[in-house]
């Protein structure tokens, strides 16, 4: 039998990077905003957040609930805005890298440093991050594969999000750990037969500890 590589595989926004509900400060300064503006709070309030918990109910998708929330601070600071990447930019400025969480960093390094692959499973990189920003991240330079919504239409979890990611990496579902702060999402990865970790936004390090240690399971039976 063919041994297979093992594989992790990641959500960008909210695994990889902090969520925009983690950084409310950073975005009203430089947004030019009052301190308390931003008052939607996703997971860290679902209760102040009525939105969030029509998304976590599926009535809107996670797309709807950011672009509504774009059209927002948009229309605070005066402005029409009809695309996610408008916020993001304006929000985080020129520096991506300051919202990597670094307990991702630690964990793609110690994926890398036991021979694993490496992949981006995400719905909307580009169509929220805009397409240059591959470009100004260098930590995305350590992925093999990266796999966008943005342009393949598909999202999670739809079923063959995860094969088009399985495919292009070349390693079986079973040998991928699968890392998600969306439950529909990590359940999905379950049904298309990964090892699936949900991370809580709260307390990322849990699931990051988790999927290393899926991951060094899956090595050394490789």
């Amino acid at each position: 039998m063919t041994a297979h590589p093992a594989a992790l595989v990641l959500d960008f926004g909210g695994v990889i990077s902090r969520t925009l509900f983690e950084t409310h400060a950073e975005s009203e300064r430089a947004l030019g905003l009052a301190p308390g503006s931003l008052r939607w709070r996703g997971p860290f309030d679902p209760a102040g957040d009525p939105l969030w918990q029509s998304m976590q109910a599926d009535a809107i998708s996670e797309r709807d609930y950011w672009l509504a929330r774009t059209r927002e601070v948009g229309a605070m600071l005066g402005e029409s805005w009809d695309r996610m990447e408008q916020l993001v930019r304006r929000a985080r400025g020129a520096e991506p890298d300051a919202v990597i969480r670094p307990e991702a960093r630690a964990a793609i390094a110690q994926a890398r440093a036991m021979g694993a692959r490496l992949a981006i499973l995400s719905n909307e990189l580009d169509l929220f991050y805009g397409a240059d920003f591959r470009r100004r991240l260098p930590l995305l330079d350590d992925f093999d594969v990266i796999v966008d919504a943005t342009y393949t239409g598909i999202l999670k979890p739809d079923p063959r999000a995860y094969d088009s990611v399985t495919q292009a990496l070349g390693v079986p579902a079973p040998s991928c750990v699968f890392v998600d702060d969306q439950a529909r999402n990590v359940a999905g990865a379950r049904r298309a037969g990964m090892v699936a970790v949900e991370l809580d936004v709260r307390a990322p390090q849990r699931a990051f500890d988790e999927a290393v240690a899926a991951l060094k399971g899956l090595t050394a039976a490789n």
